[in-house]
């Protein structure tokens, strides 16, 4: 089973993809690192954010590992970069 969810980008992601939402196919339940894996197939450029950047499902903060996340039509998935500045 697929979903068709939403991807929003922020921050230094949208320099590095040229977008700033896209839908996007993807397959569910599915582990974060493979929605990770997915998003950087569409985008190798993001692969500098690699150890940096958390995914949110629905708004909510997901590490990338092994969690698994269901998602369904039109949810929501942002790639969320570390903050600039300190």
């Amino acid at each position: 089973m697929s979903a068709h969810v939403s991807v929003l980008y922020f921050a230094k992601s949208v320099e590095l993809t040229g977008v700033k939402e896209e839908i996007v196919a993807v397959p569910t339940p599915i582990s974060s690192w493979d929605l990770w894996r997915l998003l950087l197939q569409r985008h190798p450029r993001l692969s500098v954010l690699q150890d940096q950047v958390v995914l949110a499902v629905r708004q909510q903060y997901v590490a990338i590992g092994d969690q698994v996340v269901t998602l369904g039509d039109k949810d929501e998935v942002a790639v969320v970069p570390p903050l600039s500045g300190g």
